[in-house]
Parts: C-alpha cells; structure tokens; sequence
C-alpha cells in the first residue's frame, strides 16, 4: 500500500506539472473562428508569411516592401496612415539612425488619455527574418485591429497604431516618435508586443516609473484568459537595464504600459531561423488573447491616471489565474509564519513528534542538497561546454538540446536528492526532517522582506509547508493517508514554481541551470514527507535511469542538421592606414565554411580595434593576415572648421562610395563634446556629451540617407584621435571575394557583425 500511495502522490506531482504548463497559454484546437469580431489565427499567419520572406532589417530594399505592406493592410481597414521620418539617438546604446515609424489612429467619443499599441517592424541584422521579433506582434495588432473594428463600435478612447522601426538597432523608431512626435503627450497607457524566441508562454512585464497596484488591477479586470506574469519577473526587470520600445516611453515621456513577450525556443532569436514555419500557433493565439481583451478593456476605461503609491506581489495561482497581495503583507505574513513556526516546534517537541538532536541532524542533508544540486549543476555545465564546445557558438547561452538538458538536470538533482535523504532512512522521527527546510525558507522570507519584496510569494509554500507540520505533529495518521494528503497541500508550491525551474535556463541560458537545481533542493525539503520512504527506494533507481536517458538524448542531438543549424561568422578587416587586411571569425568550433580560411595558418586570438559594437561584446576567436583588397572607403568631407575663442566648431560630412550598412566611430581617448549634432539632431539633449573612450557613435545607414553629417564644438587644443569603422553585409556577394557559400545546415552567426567587410581608417580633423 506504501508503494501505491507513493504512486498516487507522483501521479499528482506529474498532473499538476502539466496542469501548470497547460495554463500558461490557448490550445491550437481554438485556433480560428467564423465570426468577422474574433481573432482570426488564419488571416494572423496570412501576414506573417508575407512580411517575414526575407529578412528586413534597416537600409534593406526588403524592409521598405515590409513597410509598404504593412501601411496597404491599415489603410484597408479604412486608417488614414503617417510615416514618421526622424533622425533618432539613444545615447545608453550609441547608436543612431533615420527612422521610419508606421503610425495610424483610431478616433475615440472622449477626449482622454489614447491607448497606443505596438510592436516594431523591423527584423535583426543581417539575416534574421524576424518572424516572431516582432513580425507576431505586427500581425497581433493588424489582425486585433480587423476584428475589432468589425463589431462596428467606437471606443471612447483615441487608439494610436505605431509600428515602429529600428527597435533592433537601439529602440530607436520609439526614441524618434518620443522626441518628436506630437502624440507623446496624449497617450496614457501602451500595449507593447514583443518576442525573445519563437515559441512558449508570453509574459506580462509592467514597465512603471511608479508603483503596480492600478496597473496589475487594471490587467486583470481585462480578464485575459492566460495571465501569466509574476513579481519576481518584475521586481527584476526593473533592476535590469531594461531594452524594450516600451522602456523608451517609460523613462522619457513617463508613460505606463505593459509588454507581452514570450522567450521559449530562445535559440531562434534573431537568427535565420525564425522563420513563418518556426513559430508556435499557440504562442501566436497568446499573444491575440493578450491583446483582444486588454484592447476591449482599456480602450473604454479611464487610462488618465494609471500611477500608483503601492506595489502588489502577484503570481499564477491554481483556479484563481493570479493570486495578488500588497508588498505591505510581506514583511507581516513573514513574521506570521515564523510565530506559527515556533508553536508548532513547542507542540511537536513537547508531543514527541519532534525531536531536538533529530531537527538538527535534519540540517545536514537539507544544507548538502542545496549545495550539491547547485554545485553540481553548476560545474557540469562547465565540464559539458567543454566535452561540446560548439555549444560556445550558440551566443544566445540556449542550445538546441536546451529542453533535454532541463529534464535531465532535474532529474540528475532529484538523483542527488533521492541519495542524500537515502542515508538517513534510520531517522527516528520523519517530521525532523521538515523543521531544516521551513527554517531555511522563513530566512529566505525575511530576506526577500527586505530587499526583493516581488518574491513575496515565496511565503506561500512556507504556509503549505506549516500545514503539513501542523498535520503531522496534531494528527496520527497513516503513512499512505499522510503522503497523498502532503502531496496534495504541495499543489500550490508545485504548480508556483515547476515554470520557474523551466523559465530560468531558457530565459538566461542554461549557465543558469544551477538556479534551478537550488530551487529543486528547497522544494524538495518542503516536501520531504511526501517523498521519503524507509525501506523502498525505487523513485531513485527512476530518476537515476531517466537521468541517463535524458543525458544520451541530449548527446546524440549535440550535432546541427537542416532543422539546428550552426552558427558561424567570417568577416573581412581591411585596415586603411596600415594597408593590411585580414579575415576573422567569432567561432569558437570551425567547421567546413570557417576551415576554408583558417587553417593552420590562423592565429588564435583577436585582431587590436578590429570588433565592432555587439551584443555580448564578443571577440574574434580566430584570425589570419590575407592580401590588402583595397576596397573603396567613403568620402570624408570637413564641411567646417571655424576657432572662436577657446572653442573649435566642426561639421563633417560621410558619403559612401558603396552600400554601407553601418558607420561606428571611435575614439582612441577621452573626449568632451558640445552639441554634437546627427544629421542636426541634438545627441544627449545637447548636453556635454562625455566619451572615456571606444565606440561613442553607432549610425546605422537607412535607405532614404544620402550622407551622414556630424557636427560638434570642443575646446580648440583637444587633439581628436577618432577612428571611423564602416560596415557592408556584402562579403558573400562582393567580387573581391570568393567564399564557399555555407550548407543548408549552417546559418550566420547572430549578435555580431557578420558576412561583412569592415574597413577601417583614421579621421584626420
């Protein structure tokens, strides 16, 4: 009987697992509709098929069709559209460009706060097709749009359309529109759809200057069917430097909003592969639900004042979609628990439920759990990216084999778990074995009362887990009754946090598994009286074997195919001063394509001032000295150069004798300037623009640019030591060239400045 009640309570574990998953967003068996006034998935992947073809980046000929397309589909709808052309700088990013943002409004009865919704167009350099990022969220709003102007009904407020461009080069379309645009000031609350993957969950991420309470009220009275959000996330977020359109509008118009972004199958951002094909329908159907009901609510609702003084814990909670409470609760449900704590250690003790010597013996395998699990899955991951170190080229941190990994982690710590606990089978009394792990978890409370007040439901399981105390200290049942019901009060624990282990790895890479394998030990010590068995222990011999299964799997698809393409780079350095060029590459792992330039003959290591800006600040791992090109640079021209006083007032000009996608510029020291200008947009609000050294300027070449200007007033002694690097995707398709295309089974490294001829030489001003 043991054995089955241990069967019973794995069998809950297990549904409540895919209960917590299977919330998280639409089934496909909903996917479309014949009703005109409902969402429609078909006319969705209609769009998105034709917006995502090819990639689109900024200064392609495929973003201006994109644009196109997607100014013709509103103006169906009856939207009399604008294009905003504006020179746009984000100073956090150094980077600069001329935007184009797609703008539309939908007239409202009242004359209130407007509601804005938006997404961005444009895809990833160079060759992401941006499918999900952000071509989901473009056809969300196009499509959210059709259905909703259907029914025929004005809304009471103004509702502003901005599909802005040059997100991926620096939020850029977003900064344009809030610097320039006369509407800035009359939108209240923005809907911003967004994607770090192509497939899972979307989560709701509040971006306030203020507290949540109205904003998580607001949300929830909309009534999305799959609110999946948590406090943790936000309390995070916003010690993060944070790098949505959404945060634009936050930090310099002030204005409330919410961004719905989904990061599962990471491994596809910004890459070739996301693609039409690649993401999920029910991610899509997600994101549609997020924005049918939160458009319904909040273009009828008061958005005029949606800031706030107090801040609410919130996180997803079996029946009731969310469960919320003040941040005030906190610190007092902390203190609640810990006073329960104490009276049921007196009533055990004193009933010999508990003992002294056997709660603090308890300590032992709960404190090594933690630290092993984490240890452990720390220092494996490091062993297996060097036992497979092409997983070094997926920048991204998540491989393809990133979910096998998971499961074989967790079951690799629950093996461990299952191993500590295994020695102390002889432990006189089993509810000792509980007192360590409240313990650790009240401390955990009290911290997270201090200083990561989001976190505040991690009380919950502490409460599930005095239940349990309380039950085995006041009431003699038996085993097999006891285990199926402290399995059953470990449903919300479970539920709680069974995403989280997922979420960690997939959202910060799986360097991060250790998180999850901390987190798998602290709830296992909360449900140790569920799991802990005297005489058998066939759950461990389970996990071991699922171990291994799962660790063999993860080997066997370590490999890339059609389907897991690799990643890799080769660019061309042509430096113009020294009359030496050379070829690198950021790959760790060569294969075929990178091996016809680096062979023996490569160097390990970098080129000096040869990287561009990217991401992750990656290096080039590889390198090798080849013929001078000479490929032609752009003109530079001193348009002037006047001394007044003590200050020097330069204007230059940058016209490209070729295609050039990007100009950086660099400065070999410490530099002050004064009203640095950008095709005459003040750079940093013309404030004095302090540069310590390195990259001070990103410009990304549009379509409709001619000539990059750049003017400036410094002190007429300061000696200028500036570098101009300029950047063409054309190294695949330039004649000076001749390199074997990649196979089907590889892709452009992402991230980085790749299949590009960079050319470097001194300004001389």
């Amino acid at each position: 009987m043991k054995a089955f009640s241990s069967l019973i309570s794995i069998l809950i574990i297990l549904g409540v697992i895919y209960w917590s998953f299977s919330d998280a967003k639409p089934s496909i068996s909903n996917k479309d509709t014949a009703l005109k006034t409902e969402f429609s998935l078909d006319n969705a992947l209609f769009h998105l098929k034709k917006i995502s073809e090819k990639s689109h980046h900024v200064g392609s000929d495929e973003h201006k069709i994109v644009q196109n397309y997607i100014v013709e589909e509103l103006q169906k709808m009856g939207f009399q559209t604008e294009i905003q052309t504006q020179t746009a700088i984000n100073k956090k990013w150094f980077a600069a460009t001329t935007a184009e943002n797609i703008i539309a409004r939908l007239k409202g009865s009242e004359n209130g706060k407007a509601l804005m919704l938006l997404t961005h167009y444009d895809s990833s350099p160079h060759s992401s097709l941006g499918a999900s990022d952000a071509g989901s969220g473009v056809v969300t709003i196009l499509e959210g749009m059709r259905a909703y102007l259907a029914k025929n009904e004005t809304p009471k407020n103004d509702i502003v359309l901005l599909i802005s461009d040059a997100e991926e080069l620096g939020l850029l379309g977003a900064q344009a529109f809030v610097d320039a645009h006369k509407w800035t000031k009359e939108v209240g609350l923005v809907l911003n759809f967004e994607a770090r993957g192509s497939g899972g969950p979307s989560y709701m991420l509040m971006e306030t200057n203020g507290k949540n309470s109205k904003l998580l009220s607001e949300f929830l009275a909309a009534k999305p069917n799959f609110p999946i959000a948590n406090s943790l996330m936000y309390s995070i977020y916003k010690k993060l430097p944070n790098d949505t359109d959404l945060t634009v509008f936050r930090e310099n118009a002030n204005i409330n909003g919410f961004n719905f972004a989904f990061i599962g199958d990471h491994f596809d951002y910004h890459t070739a592969q996301d693609s039409y094909a690649r993401l999920d329908r029910e991610t899509l159907l997600h994101q549609a639900d997020y924005l049918t009901t939160t458009l319904n609510y909040f273009a009828n609702s008061d958005i005029s004042n949606l800031s706030s003084e107090e801040d609410f814990v919130y996180v997803n909670f079996p029946f009731i979609k969310m469960l919320t409470f003040p941040f005030s609760w906190v610190s007092p449900m902390s203190i609640g628990s810990l006073i329960i704590f104490i009276i049921l250690l007196f009533f055990g003790i004193s009933m010999n439920k508990i003992t002294v010597k056997g709660l603090f013996k308890g300590f032992i395998p709960f404190i090594i759990s933690v630290l092993l699990c984490g240890g452990i899955s720390f220092g494996l991951w490091k062993l297996l990216l060097i036992i497979h170190p092409q997983y070094q080229d997926i920048l991204h941190g998540f491989t393809y084999n990133g979910y096998t990994y998971i499961a074989a982690f967790v079951f690799l710590n629950l093996w461990i778990l299952f191993k500590i606990y295994k020695y102390f089978l002889k432990q006189e009394k089993t509810t000792d074995l509980l007192i360590a792990p409240i313990f650790i978890w009240l401390v955990i409370n009290f911290l997270i009362s201090n200083s990561l007040k989001g976190a505040g439901f991690f009380i919950i399981p502490v409460f599930a887990a005095l239940l349990i105390l309380a039950i085995a200290v006041f009431l003699n049942l038996e085993d097999k009754s006891k285990r199926i019901l402290f399995t059953l009060l470990s449903i919300p624990t479970i539920y709680i946090f069974a995403p989280l282990i997922k979420m960690f790895p997939v959202g910060l890479g799986l360097k991060s598994l250790f998180i999850s394998g901390i987190i798998i030990a602290l709830i296992f010590g909360l449900m140790v009286l569920t799991f802990y068995q005297k005489k058998s222990f066939w759950m461990q011999k389970t996990v071991g074997f699922l171990t291994i299964l799962f660790f063999g799997i993860a080997t066997y698809n370590s490999g890339f195919s059609i389907d897991k393409k690799k990643p890799n780079s080769i660019v061309y350095i042509q430096n113009n001063d020294t009359k030496t060029a050379y070829y690198g590459t950021y790959n760790s792992s060569l294969d075929e394509y990178t091996k016809q330039i680096f062979d023996e003959n490569a160097i390990k290591g970098s080129i000096v001032n040869a990287e561009t800006k990217s991401k992750y600040n990656t290096r080039f791992k590889y390198h090798k000295k080849i013929t001078f090109k000479n490929i032609s640079t752009s003109e530079v021209t001193i348009e002037m150069d006047t001394l007044i006083g003590d200050k020097r007032f330069l204007e230059v000009s940058i016209l490209p004798t070729r295609k050039i996608n990007k100009f950086e510029f660099i400065t070999k020291k410490e530099l002050k300037l004064h009203q640095f200008k950008v095709n005459d947009v003040l750079v940093n609000d013309g404030k004095v623009y302090n540069i310590k050294g390195g990259t001070f300027l990103v410009y990304h070449v549009a379509n409709q640019d001619k000539k990059i200007n750049l003017s400036f007033t410094l002190l007429k002694n300061e000696k200028l030591d500036l570098i101009l690097n300029e950047i063409s995707y054309d190294l695949l398709e330039n004649p000076n060239f001749s390199l074997i295309p990649r196979t089907e089974e590889m892709m452009p490294m992402p991230f980085v400045t790749n299949d590009a001829i960079i050319i470097s030489k001194k300004l001389n001003l």
